[in-house]
Formats: structure tokens, sequence, C-alpha cells
């Protein structure tokens, strides 16, 4: 059981009058660790009684060094000291093992400004420094707890905000970067006068790499601050060497992305996909041929093409594509709506009259192939799918399945809401995956496909109207019928002949008419018609 404090700024009497009525009420804690200013301008009488041996502090207490010329002369060692009785400097920069396994990585003053860096302030080689005394240890997983008194600089990323303080502007990218390469379970810092607990974060990219344990920041304020903020936090924590793996990699519910790494940007790079082996009898069949250039006039062409964020030119199919817009081998009978990067079309032999698929005009094998701007607008027409199958007591049910495959079909399935909630759709897919050896797992609400899969990887993506996500990495076989067969199953839409599109064909009038009334149902959801 651990407590640490915030800038105690001198102030002894008051933190340790504090420390023993806590004792006192919850039992007796191991260590105190101070970060922050320890000493402040009127600090030598309170002092002087704990130097001197008059007074003795209640815990064993533990502190960063100075962060400003004012202070410099209470640390007489800047490998770290006993200054009193129970009272110890931990020294510049380094790691405190405990006894118990607890490992302790601490780092004393602010970051410098200038060169060489003076006895209050750390510079870049400091870090560098600790960083590779730390790192180069085989087997390194991580650090119990940080200790830095300046916060790391945009801590408050991906997060709720930190209200009185601008993380962007304050705080230390040097530290920012300890905090990353560290991966510390606990960091504390100080220095604002705030008090601050940061929703925890991962130390590993979600389906890339191996699942670490999470990371919490904690900020505490100035002891004794008269808006009673807080400035002691108490925890009790099991040494990272000493815990059950599956036990250390537990992720909490509100866990969030790390605020440190950098945001990976997907290369939106023009590129001929791989040759893919192509689903030999293809589902899905449009001809727009005759109507291409028909939905906008050379003015509102132009006036795309001068956007200063125009996408680049999509790849050009290695060989004939059934899905690309202006393929001219295509029936146009089965499209309901164009937009200026997608459109919509009912599927070919789909589970009900109203299956429908979201594709791009241009020619992109998979979601995290397409462009921001074709990205935005396949947003758009989810949402008017959803509030258009809500609006007829239905859910959707949306999923991609980018193996044998060289055109992006996002195939979206209408399912009643009397008939099965969004549990009993997870469910289902869930069951059916354990069933055929399929390991499906579920993609965190703060991250989506582009975060966890790289152009080119073939996988199976379900999407409920929830916004939980499923997601399976396809290594070597997979079903072609995955998705359509879990959602024919008796359990969902109890149409379990119907799982494979081939055997659903129906005649062009039929085709027809079920189109003219989609068209006819989703207008006034349409966003493509008010352009």
């Amino acid at each position: 059981r651990r407590l640490a404090c915030g800038d105690v700024e001198g102030r002894l009497e008051t933190l340790f009058r504090r420390v023993k009525a806590i004792q006192d009420k919850s039992g007796r804690f191991d260590m105190l660790l101070c970060v922050g200013n320890f000493f402040g301008p009127t600090s030598e009488i309170e002092w002087a009684e704990y130097r001197t041996g008059a007074k003795k502090a209640p815990i064993p207490t533990y502190l960063l060094g100075a962060n400003g010329p004012e202070t410099v002369s209470y640390f007489p060692d800047v490998s770290g000291c006993e200054l009193a009785e129970n009272i110890t400097y931990l020294g510049r920069r380094g790691l405190y093992s405990g006894a118990s396994g607890l490992q302790i990585a601490y780092l004393s003053g602010t970051e410098a400004q200038q060169e060489p860096a003076p006895a209050y302030s750390f510079s870049a080689k400091d870090v560098a420094e600790l960083k590779m005394s730390l790192l180069s240890t085989p087997d390194f997983k991580g650090v119990d707890i940080l200790l830095t008194s300046p916060w790391p600089r945009g801590a408050e990323t991906f997060d709720n905000s930190t209200g009185e303080i601008d993380t962007k502007k304050c705080g230390s990218k040097l530290v920012s970067d300890l905090a990353a390469s560290l991966k510390p379970r606990y960091h504390f810092a100080a220095l604002e006068k705030v008090y601050y607990e940061r929703l925890p974060y991962r130390n590993h990219t979600v389906l890339k790499e191996t699942p670490q344990h999470v990371s919490r920041f904690i900020a505490l304020a100035d002891v004794g601050n008269a808006g009673k903020k807080k400035y002691l936090y108490a925890f009790s924590i099991v040494p990272m060497s000493m815990m059950d793996l599956a036990e250390l990699v537990k992720q909490p519910q509100d866990v969030t992305e790390n605020p440190y790494r950098k945001l990976e940007k997907v290369a939106q790079k023009s590129r001929t996909p791989l040759p893919a082996e192509e689903d030999p009898a293809c589902q899905f069949f449009f001809d727009l041929k005759k109507h291409q250039g028909n939905k906008r006039s050379s003015d509102e062409k132009q006036r795309v093409t001068s956007q200063p964020k125009q996408a680049k030119k999509p790849p050009q199919p290695p060989g004939p594509c059934w899905f690309c817009l202006a393929s001219p081998e295509v029936e146009k009978h089965l499209v309901v709506s164009i937009g200026t990067h997608c459109y919509l079309a009912l599927a070919k032999g789909g589970l009900l009259p109203d299956h429908v698929l979201i594709l791009p005009i241009g020619h992109y094998q998979s979601v995290v192939d397409l462009s921001s701007d074709v990205v935005e607008e396949v947003n758009k027409y989810k949402s008017a799918l959803k509030k258009f199958f809500r609006s007829k007591g239905k859910r959707y049910v949306l999923f991609e399945r980018n193996y044998r495959s060289q055109h992006l079909q996002l195939q979206v399935v209408p399912v009643p809401l009397d008939q099965c909630t969004s549990e009993d759709i997870k469910e289902s897919f869930i069951t059916q995956a354990q069933e055929q050896q399929i390991e499906l797992s579920e993609i965190p609400e703060h991250s989506d496909i582009m975060q966890v899969v790289q152009p080119g990887t073939p996988y199976f993506y379900v999407e409920l109207d929830t916004g939980e996500k499923l997601f399976h990495r396809i290594r070597g076989r997979f079903p072609l019928h995955f998705g359509r067969s879990v959602l024919a199953s008796e359990a969902l839409l109890a149409v379990p002949q119907r799982a494979d599109w081939r055997q659903c064909a129906a005649e062009r009038a039929e085709e027809e008419a079920q189109a003219h009334a989609f068209r006819r149902e989703f207008k006034p959801f349409d966003f493509s018609l008010r352009r």
C-alpha cells in the first residue's frame, strides 16, 4: 500500500499530520512518494526540526529533486541520499527497486531550456540514458511506477478534458517520450496545482501487438491548498514481477488509446492490388454505362476537382471488375443511389428484399484502402441506412469480407427489431465462429478497423448498429458465405436456405420492382438527392 503526494512546498507539518490521520484510520502504508516541489521558499524553519532529528516522518518518504535554483541547496548529492530520518532524496534519475520487487523509475527536475542543463533540470540525454538503462534489461515489460515533476505533454489526448490545464501547451515532451517507453502502471506528476486522474490507456495496438498492461497518469495538487483539491493519493499495487500475466494485462472497460503514440496515418497510395482469387461466380452485377456523367453537370464536376484536398485517383483493377461503376459489363437496374464517391445497390440474391450494398465508385479492395473522402461518404450512407431501417422497425448489420474479392462490398442486412436484439446477433456470430474454429475478436469502442489492420491483409469484419465491431484476421481458408450463413440461421432471420446467394436468383422483373420500391422508400433519407 502506497501514498503519492503533490507539491509539498515546505508544508511538512500539514502533510505528515494528514498522513498520520490516514494511517490511524486505514492502517499502515509502506511508503510516501512525493513529486513536484518538496521544499518551498519558507521551508527552513519546519525542515530544521526534521533535519536535526527533533521530528521524524511517520512513514518512509521518497522525493524528487529541485525544480528551480532556489531549492537546489537542499539536495547535497545528485545521485541521491538520505536527507533526514525516513526522508530520502531518490536522485537525478534512475530506478528504485524495493524489497518486494516493486520498480519505481524517477526523473528529477524540469525540462531544460538551455545547454548544459542546470542542476534543477533534465535534458534529452538524461531521458535517453534512463531509457537505455531500463529498455536494455532482458524481458523488460515496463515499470510499476514512474515519478516526474512535470506533466507529460498531451496527456489528455483521447481522454476527458483536464479543465484548467491545456496539456498541449504545458508539460514536457521528453516526459511523454519517457512514459511511452517505460510503460508505467502508475505515473505521478505535479507542479500545475490541480488534481487530474486520466482514464487508463493501452500500451499496445489492439490486434497488432500482444496485449500489455495499462497505464494510469495521475497529477496531484499542492499540499494544504485553499481549494481542497486532492493532493494525496492512496493505492495498492502488487509488483509486476509477481503478477500472473493474464491478470496483469486485463483491460478495464474505460481504457483508451495511448496518448503519446503518434497517430498512424494510413498511406493512401495508388497501387495495383496483389492478384486475388476471385469468387468464381460473382454475386452482384450492375450496368450504368449509359448513365455515366448524368448525375453532375460539368460545372459541378469542376467544383469537385477544385477542392483543395482532392483524393488520389484510385488504382485501376488488374482485370474486369464487376463492381466498378464504370464497368461495361454490369446491369444498372439494381443501383438505388449514387453519391460522389460511393453508390448503393441491392444485392443480387439478397437475404431479404432490402439487403443492400455500399460500394465505392472507384476501384478499392477494402475499407482500409479508402481515401478520406470515400470514408466520409461511406459513413454518410451508413448513417442514412441506419435511420432508414429504424423507421421501418429494423436494425442493420454490416459485414465485409476482404478475401477472394477485388472490390470492396459492404453488405448491409436489416433485421427486424422484434425478431432479435443486437446482443443476439453478436452472440450468433461469436458462437458460429467458435464452431468453425474462427477467432472472432471484438474491436474496442475507441478503435476502428483502420487501426487494427494494414491494407492488403485478408479479414472478415462485422459492425452492429450499436457501434460494436467484430474482427477476424484471415490466415488460411475462410468460408465465403460465413456472414450470410450466420444471419440466415434459425437463431436470427430463419432463412437458412438463402445462405448461398446462388440459390436465391430472382427474375429481372422482380429485381426491378424491388429496386424501385427501395428507391421510393429510401428517398427521404438519401442525401445524394440533395446535392
